[in-house]
């Protein structure tokens, strides 16, 4: 692959990542501080299904780290609840690199007429499948191979599934049947695990019956969500709300 693939965007870690005040912050190639959500470009080659990951969680971790919407520049947190640190402890962590597609928006207003349920306000989920383990803000390109529909909540939380453009396996993958055919059991082993991660207090459900959608359909999902997050930063859709409330701070704003 050609390394003008290679991410052109750093991670600053800042804080004791076992304590509430850890963040991560990003700098582009001229040590400017941006946005993983609002300033990192989504798109790196559309025709071949190439696109940037903002990798949150690597794999066989824990910690559920995630992209702040609400605070300046969205660094990546860790989510609290009732005021401690939380983590995913289910099946020995995450099994793939978990992260954000950035410029994306799941609308929370909009209801998507294949699941019946309107998004869930944050960028688009991305499980990237390779062999390697990523780190925690690391920037990928990544191929595009298809996508699920959790069903989280009552709110639609697409789960796009691609690949490293560096792993081995990236130029055999192009689609979901190819991860089916070089993993047999793989797609419904990210259903269970999707499904269950919340049990017994929760079990999650899906559209579509669970099944992996392919990888075209997969690519028009990210085209809507990015429109929505385009319509978002024109002003055309809703912010606010504590729920959906985004901060807008970007490169050269604040």
């Amino acid at each position: 692959m050609e390394r003008r693939l290679a991410p052109i965007f750093s991670a600053k870690h800042v804080g004791d990542p076992t304590t509430p005040d850890y963040r991560v912050f990003f700098e582009d190639a001229d040590g400017e501080r941006v946005s993983p959500f609002h300033d990192i470009p989504l798109v790196v080659d559309r025709e071949r299904g190439l696109f940037r990951a903002v990798i949150e969680i690597p794999k066989g971790t824990s910690a559920k780290l995630e992209i702040s919407r609400r605070e300046a520049f969205n660094p990546i947190r860790q989510d609290t609840k009732s005021g401690a640190l939380r983590f995913v402890d289910h099946e020995g962590g995450y099994m793939w690199n978990y992260g954000a597609l950035p410029q994306t928006w799941e609308d929370p207003d909009a209801k998507h007429p294949d699941t019946g349920a309107f998004g869930d306000g944050d960028p688009l989920d991305v499980c990237e499948i390779g062999g390697a383990t990523a780190a925690v803000g690391e920037v990928k390109t990544v191929k595009v191979l298809g996508a699920m529909a959790l069903i989280d909540d009552g709110e639609t939380d697409w789960k796009i599934l691609a690949i490293d453009v560096d792993d081995p396996l990236a130029a055999q993958l192009n689609d979901v049947d190819d991860i089916e055919r070089l993993r047999p059991g793989y797609l419904e082993a990210t259903m269970l695990w999707l499904r269950d991660y919340k049990a017994p207090a929760v079990v999650n459900a899906f559209a579509f019956e669970g099944k992996a959608k392919p990888r075209a359909y997969a690519l028009r999902v990210i085209e809507e969500n990015a429109r929505s997050w385009n319509d978002l930063i024109a002003g055309k859709r809703s912010a606010e709300g504590e729920e959906r409330e985004v901060n807008f701070t970007r490169k050269g704003a604040a």
